[in-house]
């Protein structure tokens, strides 16, 4: 059974109790959904950064995801130093400025020890532990919470359309759902086995990442398998490809389809929801707390 509650600073999580919402900071680019902060030769882009993420906040964010890195199908890998020059910045400014834990989202341990030095909380690896042995005892001798994220992307299997972006195709699993949950646990292991309290681990199932458009699908509706392996479950649907592919929709279309996903995410069990439109889809979290829940905030 998972732990009741996660104290990150300041911040009580008290899982069961609401669903969280995580706002989403891209300082890249080249961010598939169109709100990567880093452009061209512009001087401003870490106020900008800032600015949005002290948005989110005021929007209803109860954390905020740094990224230096775009995840979409296709990107190319960011060296360390052109990395650290992005997210640093960021996080330092926003640790200065809002009151909600900052998470570094990076599979690199020296980018995330570098964060978490200057400000950040929560250590969010896109490749569950799998591509730094240094993550998981980085995060256990830091105390920082650690999400770790079911990943099967491969450069191959990445398709590309000019207008809905990247998708993966032909990805096979013998059995979805058993596999991401075989996969995950397999994660946590590698957590526990560094050091990492049972407490500060967190999982996500990596919505996009490696997955048909058929089988995030699939993945949405049948998150509720994931409770059995007892951790608080973040979900990441914001703005994905299976929603534009299934709507033929871009990014920046792709508001209501999130909307949709998001509520059944909470509907199957989520805790967190990680997105770009905190404020509406922190509507969207208490509309569907209070059926789902039985919880409302005018009660």
């Amino acid at each position: 059974m998972r732990a009741p509650l996660l104290k990150i600073g300041s911040a009580a999580f008290e899982w069961g109790r609401q669903t969280y919402l995580m706002g989403i900071i891209n300082v890249t680019p080249d961010s598939f959904s169109g709100d990567g902060t880093l452009r061209g030769a512009d001087a401003d882009w870490v106020a900008r950064a800032v600015a949005h993420g002290q948005a989110q906040v005021a929007g209803g964010a109860h954390m905020i995801d740094v990224g230096g890195e775009s995840t979409r199908p296709g990107s190319q890998p960011v060296p360390l130093d052109e990395e650290l020059r992005r997210v640093l910045p960021v996080v330092a400014g926003l640790a200065k400025t809002v009151s909600v834990p900052i998470s570094i989202d990076t599979y690199k341990a020296e980018t995330a020890r570098q964060a978490l030095d200057t400000g950040a909380s929560i250590i969010n690896d896109v490749w569950g532990l799998r591509m730094d042995a240094g993550m998981g005892r980085l995060a256990a001798e830091s105390g920082a919470a650690l999400i770790v994220m079911h990943n099967r992307s491969r450069p191959k299997d990445a398709s590309q359309s000019a207008q809905l972006g990247g998708r993966y195709v032909g990805v096979d699993y013998l059995d979805l759902m058993a596999d991401i949950a075989r996969e995950l646990g397999e994660s946590v292991l590698m957590a526990l086995q560094a050091g990492v309290p049972e407490d500060h681990i967190i999982v996500d199932p990596g919505i996009g990442f490696g997955k048909t458009v058929e089988q995030n699908l699939e993945l949405v509706d049948r998150l509720d398998e994931l409770l059995a392996l007892g951790y608080p479950l973040l979900v990441g649907p914001s703005r994905k490809s299976f929603v534009g592919y299934t709507l033929n929709l871009p990014p920046e279309q792709r508001l209501e389809g999130t909307a949709a996903a998001v509520a059944l995410a909470i509907d199957r069990g989520a805790d967190i929801v990680r997105v770009h439109d905190v404020q509406a889809m922190a509507r969207v979290a208490v509309i569907a707390d209070a059926i789902v829940r039985g919880r409302s905030r005018l009660a």
